[in-house]
């Protein structure tokens, strides 16, 4: 049997989390900001500059004093100096294959402060800092299985070196959250060590991480997986956190951590000010911990060790309040949790998506048209569909390849959570890994007996998925309610009591066949279902049904289907139903049926034969031959003018048959005038959308990919003269710097609204920059970078323009500036051109339009 993660257990096993049964937990400041009032050279630094990770090894002295600082000032817990230690990160500094023992002489160093301040009554913890890199996995940047393999190593060195906990911070991006989790378990096993696991989501200024992802959808995928403390540093002071902090005081039954900025930066003369002082931190824990049950705090950018002091001081003698007991499971996407028990009916898993039941779906993948695939996905979840099964099983076809092929882009562009649909082991695997929130997986069941429902259970509870069940032994599929009932109270067993998932992460499907065929065999097989569904609910607290609904009409012309389907439904409900796997729009509401529809519907499921009567007869006399009725909404697009229907289309990010829609236009406009005052209006509204939070990250990209195809259809149909593109930025990260997901984002944005872009990459020296201007003629240069000291470089890159008298625009942009650096110090170091704020991708694109004339 696997034991059940319990998080109130675990309390009693591990000396860290024994703490918070009794007291708050209290961590440290930042990091970076010791390091950098430390003065260091670059010698320091091993000649490679930005990366504090080499400072264990050169510098391990000024580290440690940075640690006992912090253990003086009150803290329980030092972070290692390890937040870049992943592979790929060091490797932008050519040591990669140093990661592991990097990682390791950090803990070392923090280990060894700890000890010396440990007493019998007050231990000293270390926390082994897993930064999130530079790279989002959900939107590509790198693939699952080299993130994944970076933070296994990653992790491996933390628990070597002698960390008391991992803790996996300043999350973006929601897969990468479980991915880390994943790897850091795995090192714990082939190390033979076990370690809590911390983890703190970052949440924007916009209310969502990164990616989009809500603190609800975080909540919903951490709680599924083996996390013992669940919380939110970074981005923001504690002000900007307080409605996420009050959504995990409330729903989460983990512990919470809370590591909030010294408010939002400042910068000042190349250096970031914080203006939250040590009293009013404090303030704010305390209430939190008061309020919402807040158990471990401490502070992330521009905190200090005097933050510290005030916070530790603030809350002692307070203790946290006991977590909930229960989280009621959910399901989640990239972006929504969604819970299983809907207020209005039941949770409606759309059917289209699977090549097994829908001819259209199967030939758009059969072609390679992954487009229409996902315009099908986006057209269920307008209907109503909660949740997309998909399936792409298929004889002869590469199953897997084609699950990826469809899920990799569906993630970031349906809302809707995945039930993964297939009877492959090794397909629900790589499903469940590319998958970013909490998926379902369809199915488990023992007609394989039970080594495969065994395989099944350890994967998803690997990946914190849950199950539909269907009622299916050796024997085969249970027809009777009472051996349904039977089959679900195994299979219960198997997943719950021996490997120790939860009640609420299993959906039964009874299973229906069809009552339309005439078979004397099935007549009752409407009525066996029904029952079934009542006996599981009855006898197995705390799990939910689920049914295939369009078995029960199977073989039945169209119409007939649609009014079986319906009035089924409704019969489930009133026996327990808790989902359908539906067509959401070929639902009628029973209320729009006459009486004799229903009665005579009811008369068949039913099985209500008598002399002379037979509903089965009478039901398809009644409904045979008449049309379908089609409960969905929305307008047709043809009946807008075409100018709206291509802005719409942009704005959409939907790009299936967009040609048709052109060629319309191209018959009253010039292509480069379709592009310029039709498709550009698209993306301004797109712009407009993001920067009031209502459209999210791959949205934008998504309508970026629509625009590129719009143009590249419309490019044979133009002119070839000079000037066919607004105008042309050079933009890169500047020296000393790898992040570059800003500096990506801008590229795709203004590349898209007309503009060629040349994109150099990272850690540019200044003189590569001015040469790909020269060469480019460029009309402005973007500068891009994430760290505070970037921001000095972009002054000394100015500087060395001024002296040599180029007057190109600069465009500056990323999270260590702000406004008032940019407009004051940049400019007055730029005398001979001008320089811009950009505040972000669109801000950039705003800048390109007044810069060229086009705006």
């Amino acid at each position: 049997m696997t034991p059940r993660f319990d998080p109130r257990e675990r309390l009693e096993q591990f000396p860290i989390l024994r703490v918070l049964r009794e007291r708050v937990l209290v961590f440290d400041g930042a990091m970076g900001t010791q390091i950098q009032s430390a003065n260091l050279t670059l010698d320091d630094f091993a000649g490679q500059e930005g990366c504090n990770e080499i400072l264990v090894e050169t510098r391990p002295e000024v580290i440690a004093a940075i640690h006992e600082r912090y253990f003086a000032a009150g803290a329980d817990v030092v972070e290692t100096n390890s937040f870049g230690g992943q592979p790929y990160v060091l490797g932008e500094y050519d040591m990669a294959h140093r990661s592991f023992e990097l990682n390791s002489m950090a803990a070392q160093v923090a280990r060894k402060v700890a000890d010396r301040f440990s007493t019998p009554q007050r231990p000293r913890f270390v926390a082994g800092s897993m930064g999130p890199g530079t790279k989002l996995v959900t939107l590509g940047h790198i693939g699952t299985d080299e993130l994944f393999d970076a933070y296994k190593v990653y992790a491996k060195g933390l628990i070597a070196g002698g960390v008391d906990c991992l803790n996996i911070e300043t999350c973006q991006d929601i897969l990468q959250v479980k991915l880390a989790v994943l790897a850091s378990r795995d090192a714990m096993a082939e190390l033979g060590r076990e370690v809590p696991i911390f983890c703190t989501v970052t949440i924007e200024t916009t209310g969502t991480m990164l990616v989009g992802s809500d603190i609800a959808t975080a909540v919903t995928v951490l709680e599924a997986l083996p996390v013992d403390v669940i919380g939110l540093n970074c981005a923001t002071g504690p002000d900007l956190m307080q409605e996420s902090v009050r959504h995990l005081g409330r729903h989460t039954t983990r512990s919470v951590m809370v590591m909030p900025n010294a408010g939002l930066p400042r910068n000042v003369g190349g250096k970031a000010v914080y203006d939250l002082t040590p009293a009013e931190l404090a303030r704010f824990q305390a209430r939190f911990i008061q309020e919402f049950g807040i158990s471990v705090i401490g502070g992330c950018c521009g905190t200090t060790p005097e933050h510290v002091t005030a916070m530790a001081e603030a809350v002692r003698g307070l203790a946290p309040a006991p977590r909930p007991k229960d989280y009621q499971p959910q399901l989640a996407s990239l972006f929504h949790s969604v819970p299983l028990d809907q207020d209005s009916g039941p949770l409606i898993v759309g059917e289209r998506t699977n090549a097994n039941g829908s001819k259209k779906f199967r030939e758009l993948m059969l072609t390679g048209e992954v487009e229409g695939m996902l315009q099908m996905a986006k057209e269920q979840v307008h209907e109503g569909s909660h949740v997309l099964d998909v399936c792409t099983a298929y004889v002869g076809r590469d199953e897997a390849g084609d699950m990826l092929k469809f899920l990799q882009p569906m993630v970031q562009q349906v809302t809707a959570p995945v039930m993964v649909d297939s009877t492959q082991i090794d397909v629900v695997e790589k499903a469940l890994r590319a998958v970013p929130g909490r998926a379902i997986v369809n199915s488990i069941n023992l007609e394989d007996g039970e080594e495969k429902a065994d395989r099944l259970c350890e994967l998803a509870k690997r990946y914190g998925a849950m199950f539909v069940a269907l009622t299916i032994d050796e024997e085969g599929m249970a027809k009777t309610a009472q051996r349904k009932l039977e089959v679900a109270q195994r299979i219960y067993d198997i997943v719950v009591n021996r490997h120790g998932m939860n009640p609420g992460d299993l959906i039964f499907d009874p299973l229906t066949f069809t009552i339309g065929s005439g078979d004397e065999a099935s007549r009752d097989a409407g009525l066996q279902t029904l029952q079934g569904i009542e006996l599981i609910k009855k006898h197995i607290p705390g799990v939910r049904t689920i049914l295939g609904l369009s078995n029960i009409s199977f073989g039945l012309d169209p119409y007939p289907r649609q009014i079986l389907n319906s009035v089924y439904l409704a019969e489930a409900r009133k026996h327990g139903l808790d989902s359908a796997i539906v067509h959401a729009s070929k639902i009628i509401p029973t209320h729009k049926l006459d009486d004799e529809d229903r009665k005579v519907t009811l008369d068949l499921i039913y099985d209500r034969r008598s002399e002379g009567y037979d509903p089965l007869f009478k039901f398809l006399e009644r409904f045979t031959g008449k049309k379908r009725i089609d409960m969905g909404a929305g307008t047709d697009e043809n009946s807008l003018p075409v100018e709206e229907r291509l802005k719409k289309r942009i704005i959409d990010g939907n790009k299936i048959g967009i040609g048709k829609h052109l060629d319309e236009a191209m018959q009253r406009y010039k292509p480069l005038e379709i592009v310029n005052d039709i498709l550009l209006d698209g993306m301004k509204v797109v712009g407009e959308l993001f920067g009031t939070g209502e459209m999210q990250l791959p949205f934008v990209l998504q309508s970026a990919e629509c625009m590129k195809a719009a143009v590249a259809y419309l490019q044979p149909f133009m002119e070839k003269v000079d000037g066919e593109t607004k105008g042309t930025m050079v933009i890169a990260t500047v020296r000393g710097d790898v992040h570059d997901i800003g500096k990506n984002l801008v590229d795709i944005v203004v590349s898209n609204n007309g503009y060629s872009v040349v994109n150099l990459g990272i850690k540019v020296p200044v003189e590569q920059i001015l040469e790909a201007a020269r060469q480019h003629k460029a009309d402005a240069i973007g500068m891009s970078g994430l760290l505070v000291k970037s921001t000095v470089v972009m002054k000394e890159n100015l500087e060395l323009m001024s002296q040599r008298g180029i007057s190109t625009p600069v465009i500056c942009g990323g999270a260590a500036l702000n406004r008032h650096y940019v407009e004051e110090d940049l400019r007055a170091a730029y005398t001979t051109g001008p320089v811009y704020y950009g505040s972000d991708a669109f801000s950039g694109l705003h800048i390109m339009d007044e810069l060229t004339g086009r705006s």
